[in-house]
C-alpha cells in the first residue's frame, strides 16, 4: 500500500526502491509485493546477510523475479551463476549456506522418499518448480536406511558409478547397519558416496594410515596442550609426523596434513568449514554415542562427512579421514 502511495504520486520521475529487513521473516515477500507495486529497486544482500536478522535474501528474490514474473534481473549466463556464488561468499565469511536455503542450497532439489525419487525420473518437473540447473544448482537424491533400490540407483546415477544388482544389496545393508549404529547419511552425502564406492569394490589408495595417537595435557597449570602423531604410508614411504594443535581435532589434521600435502598438494586448497558434535544417548552420560559432521571445502565444492563412535576423538578422526580422502578423489574432477 505504502509503495503503490509512493509510486502513484512520484509519476516516472524517480524509481522507487525497495530496502527490507528480515525481522518479521517477511523480507523476501516484502520486496516482491513491492516490485509488484511499481517499485524498480530492489536492495538486499547476497544469503540474507545483514544486521539482527538479516537484509531481503538476494538469493531468493532475484530467480524470483526473472523466473516466476519475468523481471530480467540478470544475463540468462549469470543466473547459472548463483548457487556458485552464495557458496562462494559464504565461504568466504566462513558461514554455511543453509541447506534449506530456496534454489542454493543443498536441500532446495533434493528428494528423499522412494516413490517420490522413482518419480523424479519419469516426470521431473512435476517435483521441482524449476530446472536447478538454472539457478546454478542440481537435483540430489538423499539416502538413508529406508531407500529403496531404485532410489539406490539412481543415486549411483547421480554420481556417475556404474552400480549392479549386487552392490545395491551391499548398500542397502550396510545403511541399515549403519544406520541402526547412529550415522545419519541424509547428512553427510560424501560419506556416502565413498559408501556406494566402496560397495563397487573400490578402495581408497591414496594414503593408508598405520597408527594415530592424540595426547592432551595441562601446561603450567592452566593451559590445555594437545599434540598428534600420525604414522601414514603413502605408497611404499612411511611418513611419521607429530604436530600441536588447537584441540585433538585441529592436532590431528595437521599432523595428516604433514605426512601428505608433499604427494598431495590439493590438500592445501581443502579445509574444514563447520565441526558439528551431537549425543545420540544422553542416558550414556559421558560415555554415550557420539556423531560428529564435519563441512569441508575446497573452494569449489562443499561436502559433509561423518563419524560414529563411543570415543570422541574417533568419531572425529573417521569424519576427517573420509573427508580427506573424498577431497583428494575429487581434486582433479
Amino acid at each position: 500500500m505504502i509503495t503503490r502511495a509512493v509510486v502513484g504520486h512520484v509519476g516516472g520521475d524517480v524509481i522507487v526502491g525497495i530496502h527490507c529487513h528480515d525481522d518479521t521473516g517477511c523480507a523476501v515477500a516484502n520486496s516482491m509485493a513491492a516490485v509488484a507495486a511499481g517499485a524498480g529497486h530492489v536492495q538486499g544482500t547476497l544469503n540474507g546477510l545483514g544486521e539482527r536478522t538479516g537484509n531481503a535474501n538476494l538469493t531468493t528474490i532475484i530467480p524470483n523475479l526473472q523466473l516466476k514474473l519475468g523481471h530480467r534481473c540478470l544475463p540468462d549466463d549469470r543466473l547459472v551463476r548463483l548457487t556458485s556464488v552464495s557458496h562462494h561468499v559464504a565461504e568466504l565469511l566462513n558461514r554455511a549456506v543453509n541447506p534449506q536455503a530456496p534454489y542454493v542450497g543443498s536441500g532446495a532439489f533434493a528428494h528423499k522418499a522412494g516413490l517420490h525419487a522413482s518419480a523424479i525420473a519419469r516426470k521431473k518437473d512435476a517435483y521441482e518448480h524449476i530446472d536447478p540447473e538454472a539457478v546454478g544448482n542440481g537435483t540430489r537424491f538423499v539416502v538413508s536406511e529406508m531407500a529403496g533400490r531404485a532410489t539406490i540407483t539412481m543415486k549411483a546415477a547421480e554420481l556417475g558409478l556404474d552400480i549392479d544388482g549386487p552392490a545395491v544389496n551391499t548398500v542397502i545393508d550396510d545403511l541399515k547397519r549403519l544406520e541402526h549404529e547412529g550415522y545419519h547419511f541424509e547428512a553427510a552425502d560424501a560419506s556416502l558416496e565413498l559408501l556406494m564406492r566402496k560397495a563397487t569394490g573400490w578402495q581408497q589408495e591414496f594414503f593408508n594410515v598405520e597408527s594415530m595417537r592424540v595426547i592432551t595435557d595441562e601446561t603450567n597449570g592452566a593451559d590445555f596442550g594437545t599434540e598428534a602423531t600420525v604414522k601414514v604410508w603413502v605408497g611404499d614411504e612411511r611418513h611419521v609426523h607429530t604436530a600441536e594443535g588447537n584441540g585433538p581435532v585441529n592436532a590431528i589434521d595437521t599432523a595428516l596434513r604433514l605426512a601428505l600435502t608433499p604427494s598431495f598438494p590439493a590438500l592445501d586448497r581443502v579445509h574444514l568449514t563447520d565441526f558439528k558434535v551431537r549425543i545420540l544417548d544422553g542416558a550414556g552420560a559421558t560415555g554415550a554415542v557420539t556423531r560428529v559432521l564435519l563441512d569441508a571445502t575446497d573452494g569449489e565444492r562443499d561436502w559433509t562427512t561423518i563419524g560414529v563412535s563411543t570415543n570422541i576423538i574417533e568419531a572425529s578422526w573417521r569424519a576427517l579421514e573420509a573427508s580427506i580422502v573424498y577431497g583428494l578423489l575429487h581434486a582433479d574432477s
